[in-house]
Parts: C-alpha cells; sequence; structure tokens
C-alpha cells in the first residue's frame, strides 16, 4: 500500500504538502545480500533498489576502515531503517533522496521517543553514507550536505572508584580453569583499557615477554600497551594453567577460551564481566582512565594509552576527575 505524495522526477522535488507517513520503525530488520531477511517482513520491503550500494558501502567499512564487525552492524541496521521509510514513501532510488526527506525521517524518530542519542547515530549513519556515495560518484549532489543534524548529548564516563574496583577483582578466585581464565581477563581488561573487541581479538603469539600487550583498535590500527603487576601474574597463570586445560584441536591460536574449546568473543567476555562483577567491560576502560588521570597522567599518554584519535574524546574524563577533586575539596577541606 502507498502511504503520502508519489516523488516527482529523478532529482525533482519531493511533494511534501502531505505529513510523512507513519513508518512501523519497530518493524523486524531487513537484511540485504548475503544476510537472509527476517521471515515476517513484508516482501515489499527487501527494497532491492538500495540493496547494491548499501552491501558495497558495509563491505568498504569493514574491509577497508578495518571498522569491526559490532559497528558494522549498527551501521547496517540504521541504513536499512531507513531506506525502509524511503521505500514506504515511494522512493526508487538514492539520488531521489533530498534533505527534506532526511529530516522528516528524523523527525519520525524523536516523535516515536527514540532517544538522542540514537537519533544522532541514525543521522550520522545517513550523513557518512550518502557522503560516501557522492564522493564516488554515484550522485549528482548530496542530500546531506549542509543538513544539521542533532548532537549526541555529552555523558561523562561511570568509573567504578579504585577503593572498590581492587577488592572486587581480588574476589574472583579459584583454580578451575575458568576462573582462573576470569580473573586473568579481568585484570588485562582494567590494567589496559583496551575496548572488549580488542582483548577478544588478542592472539597467543601477540601476549610478548617484554611487559607489553600489542592490540589492534579502531581502523586497524595497532598500539602497545603496558601489561605488568597482577595483570602480568593473572595472564601468565592462565597461559601456564588455565588454557591448557581448556584448548582443544581446534582452537587455534586465540587468547581466550571458552568452557568448550572454542574461542571466546567479545559476547562472551561481555557475559563474564557481567557475571563476575555486575558491569559492563567499558566501565573497566573508563575507570582505567579515570584512576589514570586522578593519580596525575598525562592526558596526551591516556589518549594513545586507549586509541583515541581525537584528543576531545579523552577529555571528557577530565570532567570525571575534576568532579573527584572537588568532592575530595569539600569533603575534607575545613572551609570547602
Amino acid at each position: 500500500m502507498h502511504h503520502g505524495a508519489a516523488p516527482g522526477p529523478v532529482g525533482g522535488p519531493l511533494d511534501t504538502s502531505s505529513p510523512a507517513p507513519i513508518v512501523d520503525l519497530t518493524a523486524p530488520v531487513v537484511h540485504y545480500g548475503s544476510v537472509t531477511a527476517s521471515p515476517s517482513a513484508p516482501a515489499e520491503s527487501t527494497a532491492p533498489w538500495a540493496s547494491t550500494s548499501v552491501e558495497a558501502y558495509l563491505r568498504r567499512l569493514e574491509h577497508e576502515r578495518g571498522l569491526s564487525a559490532h559497528t558494522v552492524v549498527a551501521y547496517r541496521r540504521d541504513l536499512e531503517q531507513f531506506v525502509r521509510f524511503c521505500d514506504r514513501l515511494g522512493l526508487t532510488a538514492f539520488d531521489q533522496v533530498n534533505r527534506r526527506v532526511v529530516r522528516r525521517f528524523l523527525a519520525q524518530l524523536d516523535s516515536r521517543g527514540y532517544a538522542r542519542r540514537s537519533v544522532a547515530r541514525k543521522a550520522s549513519s545517513i550523513r557518512a553514507f550518502f557522503t560516501d556515495l557522492a564522493k564516488r560518484g554515484e550522485l549528482g549532489s548530496n542530500p546531506v550536505e549542509g543538513l544539521q543534524t542533532p548532537k549526541r548529548p555529552k555523558t561523562l564516563p561511570k568509573a567504578i572508584p579504585a577503593s572498590a574496583l581492587g577488592p572486587m577483582l581480588d574476589a574472583v578466585t579459584g583454580d578451575e580453569p575458568i576462573d582462573v581464565r576470569d580473573r586473568a581477563i579481568l585484570e588485562v581488561l582494567y590494567a589496559t583499557g583496551v575496548r572488549v573487541s580488542e582483548v577478544a581479538a588478542i592472539r597467543v603469539s601477540e601476549v610478548g615477554r617484554d611487559d607489553f600487550l600489542r592490540v589492534r583498535g579502531k581502523g586497524n590500527k595497532e598500539r602497545a600497551v603496558p601489561l605488568t603487576g597482577p595483570a602480568r601474574r593473572a595472564l601468565d597463570r592462565y597461559l601456564r594453567e588455565a588454557r591448557p586445560r581448556l584448548a582443544v584441536g581446534t582452537t587455534g591460536g586465540a587468547l581466550w577460551v571458552g568452557a568448550r574449546g572454542g574461542a571466546l568473543d567479545a559476547r562472551g567476555i561481555r557475559r563474564v564481566v557481567k557475571r563476575r562483577l555486575g558491569t559492563f567491560p567499558h566501565a573497566l576502560r573508563h575507570s582505567f582512565a579515570t584512576h589514570l588521570l586522578e593519580g596525575g597522567a598525562d592526558l596526551r599518554a591516556v589518549q594513545e594509552l586507549l586509541g583515541h584519535v581525537e584528543l576531545a574524546t579523552t577529555q571528557l574524563y577530565t570532567s570525571v576527575t575534576r568532579q573527584h577533586l572537588k568532592a575530595t575539596y569539600e569533603r575534607t577541606h575545613p572551609r570547602g
């Protein structure tokens, strides 16, 4: 069924005199190309006119830009949702999309109660996609050029106080292979501040004897982070005592091994952190950065350790440390 006014000729103006069609933005996501569409999705929602461009773009994100599978999935979800919206408007090509269409899509997200952060992320995905198409000459003009999109709200990272985190880690004890493995995972996450995707991708061959751990971050960029003290001892014990008992003939070179002998992926590591500490891996990353800055570490050094491209991303943590200093001052100064 066709909702709303039909688009004009390719490149022509879209009739926007009628309100935007109500599109079910929570409908099952349709996956193009090699991924099977949801059986409950209507046939017309597969939007074959968009498939080639979307799939080619996602492949470039993965293979040329080196984005993680998790990030590529997020781009896919955002673009497929936008394509469904365009499909319901009657559009049949990306060069029929104009700024007004994108605005209507974002406005409908907002009216449906999507969080500001989610709307901003979807707008960013759409902007990046159309900018890529325009640069490659697949569009005559970029419909999102100059488009004002929602800004992501700046939320301060939540860190676990150092006085609490130490005892939480020390409480993970036991001599069973899984216990030894879990303690090593938690110690490495906190001691290095690496992302969960980075720690999951580490190979045994990348664990050197020089007190550094080599990880590959966003954009496939390699960096070395110090690995000393409790984390080094926990990892050495895991490699010496636990991994040989968990690994099987088909395990391969993955550092972290699951109970059945397969490689432990990022999802499995998230489960370990949730079960053992009641939180998420990123909380350990936030704690790593916050505790370093509270101890007087240089902001640039923390940026390098975290693998941040922009210093502004790391500077978010300075707000947290300022709050810590203010609270300490008010608690301890006689006239605070």
